[in-house]
C-alpha cells in the first residue's frame, strides 16, 4: 500500500473523529468560567490551545492534522485557504468534543469488541489487505494502534450518544408518508418507465393548407387503426420519424426523456389506445401507448420506502443541528484560535 492511499486509508479510519485524545472530560463549572491557561514559552506554537471546550483543550495541532487529512483527501481539489478551512474543522472539533462529554454524562460505554468491529469494517472498506500492514503504515506516521482506537472509539461513541439522543427519537407516520406523496407524485413518478409507438404525418409545404391536408391524412390513418389495421405495417408505410423502420416502436422510455408537451400526451392514454392527431412544428402526431409504469403495487412500495428515508433524514437533521445548539448554548467555550 503506497503512503497516498494509506493516508486516504487512515483518514478513513477516523473518519468523524478528527480530533486527538481530548483528555478527562470534566463537567462545566457551576458558576465559575475557566481561566485562559498559559501556554509555557517553550511549547511550540503547533501545540498551542485553540479553544477550550467546559475545560476540555482543542490544540492547533489538531486543528492542522485535520486540515492536512482533508487535503491529502481532495487530492487538490480543496480551494479554500488553511485559515478558513482551519476555522471549519475547529467547528467540527468543538462539536464533536461536546458530543464526547454528553456521552460521558450519559455514561456511554463501548466495548472493546465494537472498537475491533468497526476497525476492522473500516480498514476492509478502504482495502487494507490486513492488520500488520495497517499498524507498519499507521507507525510510519508516527502514530501507534492505540491511538488509532481511541479515535475510533471515540466515533463509536459519538455515534451512540447521537442514536440515544437524535435518532431514537424521530418517527415518519404513514399520514405524513401519503401527504409527501400527493404534493410530490409527478417528482416521484420521474425514472418510471412506459412503452410507445409513434406515427408522424409531415405536411408537403408551409401552407394552411398543406398542413389541413396532413391534419386530415393523419385522422384517416387512425381510423384506419381502430378498425384494427396493424400499427407496425402503417408506421413503416407513412411516418415520417426515424422510428418508421421500426413499425413506429419508440422502445421503453424513462419519463422526461421526451419533450413534456409530447409526453404529456403519450401518458394520458391508457394501455392499448391511440392518440388523437397532435400538432407539432415537424407535423402531425399518432401515439399508441403499449405500456407503462404506474405508481402502485411494487413501485408504490419503493416510492414510499423512499418518502420514509427522505422524510426522516430532514427529521434527523433538523433534531441533529437543534441538540447540537442546545449543547453548546449551555457550554463554556472558548475560542483562541
Amino acid at each position: 500500500m503506497s503512503r497516498a492511499l494509506f493516508g486516504l486509508v487512515l483518514l478513513g479510519i477516523l473518519a468523524g473523529c478528527a480530533s486527538s485524545d481530548p483528555g478527562t472530560m470534566r463537567p462545566p463549572a457551576a458558576e465559575q468560567k475557566p481561566q485562559p491557561e498559559r501556554v509555557p514559552p517553550s511549547e511550540e506554537v503547533s501545540d498551542r490551545i485553540v479553544a477550550v471546550v467546559n475545560n476540555d483543550a482543542i490544540t492547533l495541532v489538531e486543528v492542522q492534522e485535520a486540515v492536512a487529512a482533508y487535503r491529502q483527501e481532495s487530492r487538490g481539489r480543496a480551494t479554500d485557504s488553511d485559515e478558513d478551512l482551519g476555522r471549519q474543522f475547529l467547528n467540527r472539533l468543538i462539536e464533536s468534543r461536546l458530543q464526547l462529554q454528553e456521552a460521558e454524562r450519559d455514561r456511554v460505554v463501548v466495548e472493546d469488541s465494537e472498537v475491533d468491529e468497526e476497525l476492522a469494517e473500516r480498514m476492509k472498506r478502504f482495502g487494507a489487505k490486513d492488520r500488520t500492514e495497517v499498524e507498519a503504515m499507521i507507525k510510519s506516521q508516527g502514530l501507534t494502534l492505540e491511538a488509532v482506537k481511541k479515535r475510533v472509539r471515540d466515533a463509536v461513541r459519538i455515534g451512540k450518544v447521537i442514536r440515544r439522543k437524535v435518532t431514537l427519537r424521530i418517527s415518519v407516520t404513514e399520514d405524513e408518508i401519503n401527504q409527501y406523496l400527493a404534493q410530490n407524485r409527478d417528482k416521484l413518478e420521474t425514472g418510471l418507465t412506459y412503452h410507445a409507438r409513434h406515427i408522424l404525418v409531415i405536411p408537403d409545404g408551409g401552407t394552411d393548407a398543406a398542413w389541413e391536408s396532413a391534419r386530415i391524412r393523419a385522422e384517416l390513418i387512425r381510423a384506419l387503426l381502430a378498425d384494427g389495421a396493424d400499427f407496425g405495417d402503417l408506421a413503416r408505410k407513412h411516418s415520417r420519424d426515424a422510428s418508421a423502420k421500426d413499425g413506429g416502436d419508440l422502445g421503453t422510455l424513462k419519463r422526461g426523456e421526451l419533450a413534456p408537451e409530447i409526453e404529456t400526451h403519450i401518458l394520458a392514454l391508457n394501455a392499448g389506445e391511440i392518440s388523437r392527431p397532435h400538432r407539432s412544428q415537424l407535423g402531425f402526431h399518432l401515439f399508441r401507448l403499449e405500456a407503462k409504469e404506474m405508481l402502485e403495487g411494487g413501485a408504490l412500495q419503493r416510492a414510499r420506502q423512499q418518502v420514509k428515508d427522505i422524510l426522516f433524514r430532514q427529521k434527523y437533521e433538523t433534531r441533529l443541528e437543534a441538540w447540537l445548539k442546545e449543547i453548546k448554548q449551555r457550554a463554556i467555550i472558548e475560542v483562541r484560535l
